[in-house]
């Protein structure tokens, strides 16, 4: 666990100077109590960790993007893994009013608008590993014409809906024509995604080829799916609405002459076809049925392939189902489902790098600084993973809180050895400190 070893290999984007604070940065904060701030950060820090010298670093322009892509490659990266690209983003709250980039963002925690500042992650998830790391993130930064553009498309809506010769339905204006559907709108946040994706995967492809982006309901769409196939020649795994209108492919007689018929039968979710039944599993009352086809919605260009999944709790006979998607048709169900469910991986590092790395604590208000205090936040994510793959061989469940108990221990031990007159033996010394109980841990790491 030799840090500064594990940290060479950032020499190659940062001077000499952001390396060596770095260094000091990264000891302090695997050993620190408390909210992770500059000036908490001083207080734990050694020799060259002054609350100027880590000001000058939040400061400095630092490239995070290569940073955390080159520890990864280096020290995380395993040969023969299959990597999924995982996309989603995060709201951390914040107060005042000069914060770079504060705005209202929807909060899934809340389950409302808040105020605070938005970051969009991207990560490779590890299929055999089951683990998410984080190379990439970029802050939200909404424009007064995004908000304006917002603003009159929903006026636009209800403008529609009212002015519809059905009450109380949204059809289609009269007068209006088809639309090419692989042509994408290219709204502010499909262009940040896209330009996030391609950078991401320029890196990543001469060293492990990807195959899929996976992203929560909300790209769900087709103007996504359009941008991933045709800008990154990716395939997409997402979710679509509970209650989407999908069409099975038709399968009776054409006509002779004419375009060629495709929509059959709407989907009806209380009554699937059985024959579009791929599993069924009984656990603890709760009936799991899983159905697959090759499916039509009207608002996507391409075929898609539909997996459902239907609960139905045998006692009250309650049901529900979540529907989800692939651009490749020729995907196993199973792996479709796999493939979503490794999606939550990413959520887990946002929880880390908020609750052990300061990505909810940090004060600074200026885009540089703000920049740097998150960048720092993933970058300790990876970090930590690193450090952990260490220690677990010996103790499977060792945490991150465990780790931080590790190396306190280990910083106090060192304070107090200082105490003592005179010099103690190099291998005395080190035994000492090996020997010093991490208190406060969870999972003890066993003495030497």
């Amino acid at each position: 666990m030799d840090i500064m070893a594990l940290l060479q290999v950032l020499s190659q984007c940062l001077d000499r100077k952001s390396l060596r604070r770095l260094q000091v940065i990264v000891l302090a904060m695997v050993t620190m109590t408390g909210r992770v701030t500059m000036l908490g950060i001083s207080r734990w820090a050694e020799q060259g960790g002054s609350y100027r010298s880590i000001q000058r670093f939040y400061n400095s322009v630092i490239p995070w993007g290569m940073v955390l892509w080159l520890f990864f490659k280096a020290h995380l990266y395993q040969p023969g893994t299959e990597y999924l690209l995982v996309g989603d983003e995060s709201v951390v709250t914040k107060a005042g009013k000069q914060t770079h980039g504060l705005d209202r963002f929807f909060s899934s925690i809340f389950n409302r608008p808040v105020a605070g500042l938005a970051f969009f992650a991207l990560s490779l998830v590890s299929r055999q590993e089951r683990k998410s790391y984080p190379l990439l993130v970029e802050q939200v930064m909404r424009t007064e014409a995004e908000k304006a553009a917002t603003k009159a498309k929903k006026a636009n809506k209800a403008k529609q809906c009212q002015s519809s010769s059905r009450p109380g339905k949204c059809g289609r204006p009269k007068g209006g024509k088809n639309q090419n559907k692989r042509q994408i709108e290219w709204t502010t946040e499909l262009q940040r995604v896209k330009e996030m994706a391609m950078t991401l995967c320029q890196r990543v492809s001469p060293l492990c080829p990807l195959r899929y982006f996976v992203l929560d309901g909300h790209f769900g769409n087709n103007n996504v799916t359009q941008m991933v196939r045709q800008c990154l020649s990716l395939h997409l795994i997402s979710k679509l609405r509970n209650d989407s209108a999908l069409y099975f492919l038709y399968d009776g007689a054409q006509k002779p002459l004419g375009r060629k018929r495709i929509y059959g039968a709407k989907i009806q979710y209380d009554h699937i076809p059985v024959n579009y039944l791929v599993e069924t599993v009984t656990h603890d009352g709760i009936q799991t049925d899983i159905y697959q086809a090759t499916m039509v919605h009207k608002s996507f260009a391409d075929l898609i392939n539909v997996v459902i999944i239907v609960k139905t709790h045998l006692s009250t006979q309650k049901r529900a189902h979540v529907v989800l998607f692939s651009s490749d048709l020729d995907l196993a169900y199973a792996k479709l489902i796999d493939s979503y469910q490794l999606r939550f991986q990413i959520e887990f590092n946002f929880r880390d790098a908020k609750q052990f790395w300061g990505f909810e604590d940090f004060m600074n208000v200026k885009q540089t600084p703000v920049t740097n205090a998150v960048g720092l936040a993933f970058f300790m994510t990876l970090f930590s993973q690193r450090l952990l793959a260490t220690l677990r061989p010996t103790i499977l469940d060792f945490s991150i809180l465990d780790l931080k108990a590790l190396f306190r221990a280990r910083r106090y031990a060192l304070e107090t050895l200082k105490l003592l007159p005179g010099s103690l033996d190099s291998i005395l010394f080190n035994h000492v400190v090996d020997a010093m109980p991490s208190l406060g841990s969870i999972h003890p790491h066993p003495v030497a």
